[in-house]
């Protein structure tokens, strides 16, 4: 089984995971709010739950825009300096695409480390909501999309490298 197969397919689960989260958290806010109108009793815990799911479902959709490309591109930019411009874009994106994610996990192991070993909570009161999973899925999700960026970088520069089939071939010149 090709990597490229493997990483399209989680990638896929975590867009399911995230769907998942979101029509679950669209009953808890229903709930929350009925609860609030109608018996004064909102569902506990409501704001902190969706803050760490609103961070959890981002990360696991970064690896699907990525993938996708579903980033923000200039394509009448690129588009205007052909194929090799279009690769060079690309392998530029990839590279500052991967360095920023890679500063994402290196700014977020040691809180990740401190939240578990701290039992890290979120919130005050009855419901109180670990803080380690929603930073687990940030660098869990940050090396994924480093893992595409390097992989789209990659493949560009190896179509920078190929010759340019609407530039004419070298002469070959007699001596």
């Amino acid at each position: 089984m090709q990597i490229e197969s493997i990483v399209t397919r989680l990638v896929h689960t975590l867009l399911a995971v995230a769907a998942a989260i979101i029509f679950l958290l669209g009953f808890l806010v229903v709930a929350d709010v009925i609860g609030r109108g109608a018996f004064n009793a909102p569902v506990k815990g409501t704001p902190e739950i969706v803050s760490m799911s609103i961070v959890i479902i981002c990360f696991l959709l970064a690896a699907y825009a990525v993938q996708s490309g579903g980033m923000l591109r200039t394509d009448v930019v690129v588009s205007m300096f052909g194929r090799r411009g279009h690769a060079f874009a690309d392998l530029a994106s990839g590279l500052l695409g991967a360095a920023f994610f890679i500063l994402i996990v290196w700014g977020g192991y040691e809180p990740l480390l401190h939240a578990w070993t701290s039992n890290e909570f979120e919130g005050e009161g009855a419901l109180r909501v670990p803080v380690w999973p929603a930073r687990f899925v940030v660098m869990a999700g940050s090396v994924l999309v480093v893992a595409i960026y390097l992989g789209q970088a990659a493949l560009a520069a190896i179509a920078l490298a190929r010759p340019d089939p609407s530039s004419p071939p070298p002469s070959r010149s007699a001596h």
